[in-house]
């Protein structure tokens, strides 16, 4: 190879990788960037996949605590975070940004209030309510409230699984290290005010209830930003129903800021299955929210396979492309709130597989005879019941 060829190549092999670096996420995987194998999941056996979050200690101040799931309490979940947040009367997230993951929120129980601005200026302040969902994408400056008597709880999940809720920038961390001189300048107060501020994170605030209903922000008026950060998923109809249970799906298609992230509340009846299947272009997040002896499956090919069982206040990870499944072998309805990395949910299901499929070549590959395929549903089945597959959905989930 002449100098000339070698250094076109070279310079079209950089351009390439900045552009592939500029992509959104799906937009890597689908132009093959994670290509390299995952040590942890290149072995011999598969990796625990289950962390039980509600156990951990986390950080606590009073009856407010934050407890989290990153890669070092569980190593497979590099693609995404999540924290369990119990926020008391009075007690508040300080603002705060995150520089590297976005964050889309579930409200558990309670009632709570964010406070949010954008890089264009934009703010917005929301009350929400249990089964309601928000998203701040990475870098919008926010803090969250419990609202009224009664302490709120949410989960918090993130599109990065090195991310840490406890290594976030907060703005008490921020102001309590820069010289006041500086504070003074910016802030236009005298520099002996700032020696009354914080010199340390605060984290939680302690202070009473916020008024209702809210009130204007100090700048005197709202601004709203061009997208709202709220959405209320459990006030809307299922995104399907199932004699095994029913799902709650929000994407960036009906919520237009998620751009990273597709949030799914899932409910299994006793004996429901959420049948094998896949996902090409996510990992996936659980917790369970209420319910025991969730058994989750994995396949992660070379004949490696595990099971987990989850309970409530457990959580799961499913990376990319990985075959499973999750059924309901507790005696009452069990509660999931999942995640996926990516706006645009996209998943295939064994049935459908199948089913997509001529019975000759079905035959063939499990070498059974005829009258065994011919038995095979010919539907995507999604949710089994405890009975096992029902006959076609009138309106199958997308």
């Amino acid at each position: 190879m002449s100098d000339t060829t070698r250094r076109a190549f070279l310079g079209a092999a950089a351009a390439a990788g900045a552009s592939a670096a500029a992509l959104p996420r799906d937009a890597r995987a689908d132009a093959g960037s994670g290509n390299a194998p995952d040590p942890l999941l290149s072995g011999k056996e598969l990796p625990t996949f289950k962390f039980e979050l509600e156990k951990s200690r986390g950080k606590v101040s009073g009856l407010s605590f934050g407890k989290e799931a990153t890669v070092e309490q569980l190593p497979i979940s590099k693609g995404m975070a999540g924290v369990s947040m119990r926020l008391a009367p009075g007690v508040s997230r300080e603002l705060h940004w995150h520089a590297n993951a976005a964050e889309w929120a579930y409200v558990v129980e309670g009632r709570c209030r964010t406070t949010v601005i954008d890089p264009g200026g934009g703010s917005e302040t929301n009350d929400f309510d249990p089964g309601d969902v928000w998203y701040f994408p990475r870098g919008h400056g926010h803090s969250i409230q419990c609202l009224g008597d009664t302490p709120c709880h949410f989960i918090l999940i993130f599109d990065n699984g090195y991310f840490s809720e406890f290594g976030t920038f907060s703005v008490t961390d921020w102001l309590g290290h820069a010289p006041p001189a500086l504070l003074a300048k910016n802030l236009g107060l005298p520099v002996e005010a700032f020696a009354k501020f914080p010199k340390a994170e605060v984290y939680f605030t302690h202070g009473k209830a916020p008024p209702e209903p809210a009130v204007l922000p100090h700048q005197g008026k709202f601004r709203n930003a061009p997208e709202t950060h709220k959405y209320r998923l459990s006030v809307e109809a299922p995104h399907s129903v199932h004699p095994g249970g029913r799902e709650w799906r929000v994407g960036q298609d009906k919520f237009p800021i998620s751009k990273t992230i597709t949030g799914v509340i899932l409910e299994l009846e006793p004996g429901g299955l959420r049948e094998l299947h896949w996902h090409p272009n996510a990992d996936e997040w659980q917790y369970v929210v209420a319910g025991s002896d969730l058994d989750v499956t994995l396949f992660g090919s070379h004949g490696r396979f595990r099971v987990e069982t989850l309970g409530a206040g457990d959580v799961g990870y499913i990376p990319q492309g990985y075959g499973h499944s999750i059924e309901n072998k507790g005696k009452g309805v069990a509660k999931l709130v999942i995640a996926f990395n990516t706006g645009h949910y996209e998943a295939i299901d064994l049935s459908a597989w199948l089913a997509a499929n001529p019975d000759y070549l079905l035959r063939d590959t499990f070498g059974v005879p005829e009258d065994v395929v011919k038995q095979l549903p010919r539907h995507r089945v999604f949710l089994a019941s405890k009975d096992g597959p029902g006959a076609a959905e009138p309106n199958p989930p997308r």
